[in-house]
């Protein structure tokens, strides 16, 4: 197992440490992102790591970054260990949870795509038969299939804050029309490649979260690509509308946490063991339903 809570690297400068990605500034142009095996819940990070998680999801989006080109560039320059610059090249605590990036002007909001009815979708559907401002069909179950995937952008929340729902205007007037329109039209086209392939592979994308941002006045997707800790994956075979739906994301953190008499604010609770792993399990059983490839750090 690999396990990386945190990085310092003296000679590197790090901009910043966020939610689970720390961030080091190489030039005027890149970036280098490095993903750790942190685990944020109810925008707290908690204080147990999930070993292997960070490569997994630098795996996936690496593999997603590819698979979406058709639609939309990404900002991945490379995630060859070796071609990175010194003090980054050849340190093996970053091999297969890094990537050296374009620096782009990120959008600020959280561009959100839903397939199915759940988490925030389905409270604010019972309350208003909405879901972030737009009228749903009478009588929906819990985790039901919706008529056609929605766009939901957020504000997007600082750490220990809290995401909060927007309309299309709202995010309009924060990104300028011709973007949200722009933004709107290709999540939808993700979601639905990246649906398309995971329910062959046996896994329903219930819904996802993209970043994206500006190089230049190129639109690029960054940060991170349908992945378990961006998006809410459940198993195809035990999908079943009316009730929560197990899942390979964290989601089945948020359960445990639910259990417990927490405020959901910060510190967050210690881990048990066995949720830990389980956890970890399912992370890599999502990477490789969805890359047909063997993890390798099993």
């Amino acid at each position: 197992m690999d396990i990386l809570k945190e990085l310092d690297i003296p000679e590197g400068k790090k901009l910043k440490s966020g939610k689970v990605r720390e961030l080091f500034d190489i030039d005027e142009q890149h970036l280098l992102i490095v993903t750790t095996d942190r685990l944020s819940a109810f925008d707290v990070i908690l204080p147990d790591p999930i070993p292997d998680k960070g490569s997994v999801l630098n795996l996936l989006s690496l593999f997603w970054f590819e698979k979406a080109k058709p639609i939309i560039k990404n900002h991945l320059v490379t995630a060859n260990i070796e071609k990175y610059p010194p003090p980054f090249c050849n340190d093996e605590r970053l091999k297969s949870r890094s990537m050296l990036v374009r620096k782009a002007e990120i959008l600020p909001i959280e561009c959100i795509v839903r397939g199915y009815i759940a988490g925030s979708g389905w409270k604010e559907y019972q309350q208003k038969g909405s879901v972030s401002g737009i009228a749903m069909p009478a009588g929906l179950l819990q985790s039901q299939r919706l008529p056609e995937p929605i766009f939901s952008p957020s504000t997007k929340a600082e750490i220990g804050e809290h995401d909060e729902n927007i309309d299309l205007k709202t995010a309009a007037d924060l990104v300028g029309k011709n973007v949200i329109e722009k933004v709107q039209q290709i999540s939808l086209a993700l979601y639905r490649m990246a649906s398309e392939h995971a329910l062959k592979n046996g896994i329903i994308i219930a819904d996802t979260k993209f970043e994206f941002g500006l190089v230049g006045q190129e639109l690029i997707i960054a940060d991170e690509m349908f992945t378990p800790d961006s998006s809410r994956f459940w198993p195809k075979d035990r999908y079943e509308p009316g009730k929560s739906q197990p899942s390979f994301d964290k989601q089945f953190v948020r359960d445990y946490l639910e259990t417990l008499n927490w405020d959901k604010t910060s510190p967050g609770p210690r881990l048990p063991a066995d949720i830990i792993e389980k956890t970890r399990q399912k992370y890599i059983e999502a990477f490789e339903l969805i890359t047909g490839e063997s993890y390798r750090n099993t």
